[in-house]
């Protein structure tokens, strides 16, 4: 077993100890492992990521001997898997010191407590018990069983929160048997796998058994921002973060909305209400564009088979648009076959990526989704459709027209 020496003290950056165990980089872990006899460094575990740092020999030249611990890993055995980024594989036996990142620790340190006071606040409030919690890179999380959560309730929660970090409540570490811990009240049931367990107390506030690392005061936690709630399987999700990246966080919020309201020329209160009705005008405007759209389509469908001479009692329209898309020559198609009987549309766009529309009038003879197939596989594309309607791409317009041409000559034939 691995002598954990943040259970004692999560603020121990440095630390001296023997390797115990070295496991070379393979192929399937590219990086050395290494065990120690004791360690500071934190192993991803209960829901808080690993720590980072470094491992330097004792006696040894400060920088010339230094590696870099990517990961820190627990072992299905108890111990805890530093893993190096070096070339060569430390030896077995040698004394090393430990210099945790004091940065990361400092953060992981707020998170982790900031989710003991945020659960114990939900709990308080609204007897709603966290199942999970999960810290990642920018934000953390806490899954919530229950049906139903509330805006008024996020406020409320996260208003409580910070009264006990401002309260600056100590936060103490303690270690207690099985038996003792289940007359201490702990929020969650203990783990009924380990003889002793080790209970964060935050004074009359929260009782939760925990190996991680957290802070000595509620105040060092910061503040608690919580950023966002979603319906979950189990529950409700609800993103928080704390401490500078709660800071790091609020400021990117600002200077987001800032550049938002110079775009709107407005106050940042005011661009919920600008974009509102940005949006109406998008909407307005999306539905003129299809009016107009209509009436063009119909307008050039008329044209279309006025200028187009019937042959063996039908009339193929075949026509290539340099400056249209797929959704125009669509609608152009519908257009034609229904306002005459008997028609035939072979499209293409040539406008962005280069698409086909083939389409007849109803009870004609022919079968566009096959047609299509053919055209497209002389073409180097794909597609598909129905008997009266198909559409597809090709890789450009290369050959579009000439292709058309061709099976407008066939149709008629």
């Amino acid at each position: 077993m691995t002598d954990r020496l943040y259970y004692h003290d999560s603020f121990l950056h440095e630390f001296e100890g023997e390797i115990t165990e070295v496991v070379p980089a393979s192929e399937i872990n590219r990086r050395h492992g290494v065990f120690l006899d004791r360690t500071a460094f934190y192993p991803t575990s209960g829901g808080q990521v690993h720590d980072t740092g470094w491992l330097s020999p004792v006696g040894g030249k400060s920088e010339s001997g230094k590696l870099r611990v990517a990961e820190v890993a627990e072992t299905e055995d108890g111990r805890v898997v530093h893993y190096i980024e070096a070339d060569k594989a430390p030896e077995r036996g040698t004394r090393i010191r430990g210099l945790i990142d004091p940065l990361r620790r400092r953060d992981h340190m707020q998170q982790h407590s900031g989710q003991h006071v945020l659960s114990a606040a939900f709990i308080r409030l609204f007897e709603i018990p966290t199942v999970s919690f999960h810290m990642g890179e920018d934000a953390s999380s806490i899954d919530l069983d229950t049906p139903t959560l509330s805006p008024a309730q996020v406020e409320e929660t996260e208003a409580l929160a910070n009264e006990i970090v401002q309260e600056n409540r100590p936060v103490g570490i303690k270690f207690v048997t099985q038996e003792a811990a289940q007359e201490l009240g702990l929020r969650k049931p203990p783990r009924a796998d380990k003889d002793e367990l080790r209970v964060i107390d935050i004074r009359n506030f929260d009782l939760s058994a925990c190996g991680g690392t957290h802070v000595q005061n509620t105040g060092q936690i910061g503040s608690i921002l919580l950023r966002k709630t979603e319906r979950v399987r189990q529950g409700w999700r609800v993103e928080f973060v704390c401490g500078l990246r709660a800071v790091a966080t609020a400021r990117h919020d600002y200077l987001t909305l800032t550049e938002a309201a110079a775009l709107f020329s407005s106050h940042i209160w005011d661009v919920p209400q600008q974009v509102r009705k940005s949006l109406e005008e998008v909407r307005a405007a999306s539905k003129t564009s299809e009016h107009v759209l209509d009436e063009l389509a119909e307008l050039q469908a008329g044209r279309l088979l006025a200028e187009t001479a019937s042959g063996n009692g039908r009339k193929v329209v075949a026509r290539v648009y340099k400056d249209r898309d797929l959704a125009f020559i669509r609608l152009l198609a519908q257009k034609l076959t229904r306002l005459e009987v008997n028609v035939v549309a072979l499209l293409g766009a040539a406008s962005g990526q280069a698409a086909l529309v083939f389409a007849q009038s109803k009870g004609m003879p022919f079968d566009m989704g096959v047609l299509l197939k053919e055209t497209l596989a002389k073409l180097g594309g794909r597609g598909g459709g129905s008997k009266d309607m198909a559409q597809g791409g090709a890789p450009n317009a290369g050959g579009l027209e000439a292709a058309l041409i061709e099976l407008a000559a066939r149709l008629q034939s």
